[in-house]
C-alpha cells in the first residue's frame, strides 16, 4: 500500500496536486482513499463534482456521537476514490489539529483500511504546520512518504524548508520521510532555477513538475480534476507521470 502525505505552504496547490494524483491512480485501476486534513474540508471537491462529503467533525457535532459506518462520513468520487474530510472545530473554538487526531482514531475504530483494502492512501494536510495534530499523518504509520509542493516563490520555498526540517526530526522516530519536491509552477522569474537550487541544497529531488495551466482552472470551475476533464492535456500527463513514479516507489519499499 502506498501511503503518502502532501505538505506545502498554504495556497500552493496541495489539494489540486492531491486530487489529481488520486484521479491518476484511479485511472490506472488502483483503489484509492483521499483524506483531506483541513478545516475548510475542500480537498476532495474536484473528485466529487464540486461538493464534499460531510466532514467528520461536523458529523460528530451534529449527531453528538461517533458515526457507526464509514458511509456516514465519506463519499465515492471519480474513479471510485473514497473521499473523506476531517473538517475542524467551530470557528474560534478548539484546535484544528485535534480534529485530525480525532478523525484518525475514528477511522481506526471503523477499521477503514482493513475493510476497504486500498492500494493508495493520500493525506492532504493543512499549510506548512508539521506539529501536533498536523503531524499525525506522518506518525504511527499512517503515511510512509511525504511530498512537498512548492513553487519558486520565496515564501513557498521557505515553507518547504521548514517542512523538510520538521519531517527530518521525525525520521529518527521511524516516521515518514520526504520522497521529494513537486514543483507547481507559478511562472515567477527564474522559477526552475530557484527550485533546483533548493533541491541541491536540501538534497531533495524534484520528483514532479506541474506546468502552469488554464486546463486546471477550467476543470476546477466544473468541479473536476484535469485527469477527468482534460485527460489528453500536458498537465494530465505530468500528474500521470508522477503517479507512475510513486507506484514504483511503493514497489521498491
Amino acid at each position: 500500500m502506498l501511503k503518502l502525505a502532501i505538505y506545502g505552504k498554504g495556497g500552493i496547490g496541495k489539494s489540486t496536486v492531491t486530487g489529481n494524483l488520486a484521479a491518476a491512480f484511479a485511472s490506472m485501476g488502483k483503489k484509492v482513499i483521499q483524506i483531506g486534513c483541513d478545516p475548510k474540508a475542500d480537498s476532495t471537491i474536484n473528485l466529487l463534482g464540486g461538493h464534499t462529503p460531510t466532514p467528520v467533525m461536523n458529523y460528530m457535532r451534529e449527531h453528538d456521537e461517533d458515526p457507526e459506518r464509514i458511509e456516514d462520513i465519506s463519499e465515492v468520487g471519480y474513479g471510485g476514490v473514497l473521499c473523506i474530510e476531517t473538517g475542524g472545530p467551530t470557528p474560534g473554538l478548539g484546535c484544528a489539529g485535534r480534529g485530525i487526531i480525532t478523525t484518525f482514531s475514528l477511522l481506526e475504530d471503523l477499521e477503514l483500511f482493513e475493510n476497504w483494502k486500498p492500494d493508495v492512501v493520500l493525506y492532504d494536510v493543512l499549510g506548512d504546520v508539521v506539529c501536533g495534530g498536523f503531524a499525525a499523518p506522518i506518525r504511527e504509520g499512517y503515511a510512509e512518504h511525504v511530498l512537498i509542493v512548492t513553487s519558486g516563490e520565496k515564501m513557498a520555498l521557505y515553507a518547504a524548508n521548514n517542512i523538510r526540517l520538521a519531517v527530518r526530526n521525525f525520521e529518527d522516530r521511524g516516521y515518514a520521510s520526504v520522497y521529494g519536491i513537486v514543483l507547481n509552477h507559478r511562472n515567477v522569474d527564474q522559477e526552475r532555477e530557484r527550485v533546483e537550487a533548493f533541491s541541491k541544497e536540501s538534497g531533495l529531488p524534484i520528483v514532479g513538475e506541474i506546468p502552469r495551466s488554464n486546463e486546471i482552472t477550467r476543470c476546477e470551475d466544473r468541479g473536476m480534476t484535469v485527469i477527468e476533464g482534460e485527460p489528453d492535456s500536458e498537465v494530465s500527463a505530468a500528474f500521470l507521470s508522477l503517479a507512475e513514479s510513486l507506484l514504483k516507489l511503493d514497489q521498491e519499499t
